[in-house]
């Protein structure tokens, strides 16, 4: 007889979420008083999105989010991760609040709570106000106060009945996608901007979770959410290796560097200084950054693998994040990214679980003691339905039991992660690739906008609701 395998088995108060963002779902983008964002802008310019798509209607979760909440209850979810449109809460980036558009997310958390969801609100994922690009935008210093006023505006309408909180959403994507490679909105290539941004967002995380503190109450639970990375070398040639710490240097250090220990890495000054001195950051700024967190949220999809070049690259890089002729890594543009080994998502990223554990347990070292939550992880996957109108997706089945098995992995070996948001809770507008990649365990007929749960959505809710985790197969 085979030896009996133990089921994998979470803590009781483990939270079992899903997460979306606004620009991805919401719609609705005239409406209310509601304005440009810098993707409504960016999605409307020629070339710069797949077919040319854009958010304006996305999957219309403005009119429906009372119709998702029950989808959610239904698929026994306890906690929900949204952000907040900026643009809708503050439409010009300044100024007093419009409280119809805080009205929509008073109603949202009010219905989260009357079904026993969690709420867990992320004050920015990507699409500043228009008019505060048109100012300049992240690589200026006063969008970071701006933020903060925006944060204690969100704070004071919903700090009653929200404990969970996020400033930023992945601030090396706004910064270094948005700034460098161009590839995100507002879609400049300019390196030495991309490490401004970087400051002023680590800046505006710390005046905003200052700012959130003192609106909301004391069991408040602030935290950010970085997509940290696993980079690997190619080799253990020093070359390879000073090629790894460089690119941890601009995804991770620039964030965690400060954000957890008080100041930026000194490798990362003299890695590049051909690109900036670095005069911008003020006395007193770490300080500000270095705001107590309550929690920290990680986000993680493919690890990345990279070699010392032979020079300067040319033409698009592959570095998993969009072809550009413009590096997304200023004064690293000469590191090559290599594919890892194994089998791919539809996004072109290969499924490896073990650098989730390997990025948790990094974690653990950097921070001992705070709390972790993975905020997104998930997979694209080219899903249809089948005759009957069913969609199976038993990849993504198989995606989410090896990163949540290496999740339990993790906390067995001592990490405090606390809860998992699966990205995404429906398929929706995915950035620059529109709507032909699918993340959602829900499948969206983009004409009529019906959802239907796919065969890893049952699989989620059953893990869910028993905090167990299946077998890797679909649940009937």
């Amino acid at each position: 007889m085979p030896d009996s395998v133990s089921p994998v088995t979470f803590p009781p108060a483990f939270l079992w979420g899903a997460a979306t963002s606004a620009y991805q779902i919401e719609g609705a983008v005239r409406e209310d008083g509601r304005t440009p964002s810098i993707w409504d802008t960016f999605s409307h310019t020629p070339g710069r999105t797949i077919g040319g798509d854009t958010g304006d209607i996305a999957v219309d979760h403005y009119h429906r989010y009372r119709d998702d909440v029950a989808l959610m209850a239904d698929l026994g979810l306890n906690a929900y991760r949204f952000s907040v449109s900026w643009s809708r809460v503050q439409p010009t980036g300044r100024g007093p609040a419009v409280q119809v558009g805080l009205d929509f997310y008073r109603r949202l958390v009010d219905e989260l709570l009357e079904r026993g969801i969690k709420p867990a609100v992320t004050l920015y994922h990507w699409d500043l106000p228009q008019e505060l690009e048109d100012a300049g935008g992240w690589p200026e210093r006063d969008t970071a106060y701006r933020f903060a006023e925006y944060a204690r505006l969100v704070g004071e309408a919903l700090g009653d009945r929200v404990e969970n909180w996020i400033t930023l959403n992945e601030p090396w994507c706004s910064a270094f996608l948005g700034y460098g490679s161009g590839v995100h909105a507002p879609g400049r290539t300019d390196p030495a901007a991309s490490l401004r941004a970087a400051h002023h967002l680590n800046l505006a995380h710390g005046l905003g979770a200052a700012a959130l503190r003192s609106a909301t109450p004391a069991r408040s639970q602030i935290a950010i959410s970085l997509n940290s990375s696993v980079i690997r070398p190619v080799s253990q040639d020093p070359a390879d290796l000073d090629a790894a710490r460089r690119i941890d240097d601009l995804a991770n250090g620039v964030f965690h560097g400060p954000l957890l220990h008080g100041a930026y890495p000194e490798t990362l000054f003299a890695s590049t200084a051909s690109v900036t001195d670095w005069s911008y950051v003020l006395d007193g700024d770490l300080r500000t950054i270095k705001a107590p967190l309550d929690a920290l949220g990680l986000n993680y999809y493919t690890p990345s693998l990279v070699s010392a070049g032979t020079g300067r690259t040319e033409g698009p890089r592959a570095d998993g994040h969009g072809a550009s002729e413009h590096s997304s890594w200023p004064a690293a543009e000469d590191v090559l990214f290599h594919q890892t080994p194994g089998e791919r998502t539809e996004m072109g990223w290969t499924i490896d679980p073990t650098g989730l554990h390997e990025l948790i347990m990094r974690y653990t070292r950097e921070a001992p003691g705070l709390p972790l939550y993975i905020t997104e992880n998930g997979a694209a996957y080219d899903d249809k339905p089948d005759a009957d109108g069913r969609v199976h997706d038993p990849e993504r089945i198989a995606y989410l039991h090896g990163h949540l098995a290496a999740v339990r992995r993790a906390i067995t070996d001592g990490a405090d992660v606390r809860g998992y948001y699966l990205w995404s809770l429906m398929d929706n507008f995915e950035w620059a690739y529109g709507y032909s990649k699918r993340f959602g365990a829900v499948y969206v007929d983009y004409q009529t906008l019906e959802r239907t749960p796919k065969s890893s959505a049952r699989w989620y809710s059953e893990a869910a609701r028993t905090g167990v985790l299946p077998g890797a197969e679909p649940v009937m």
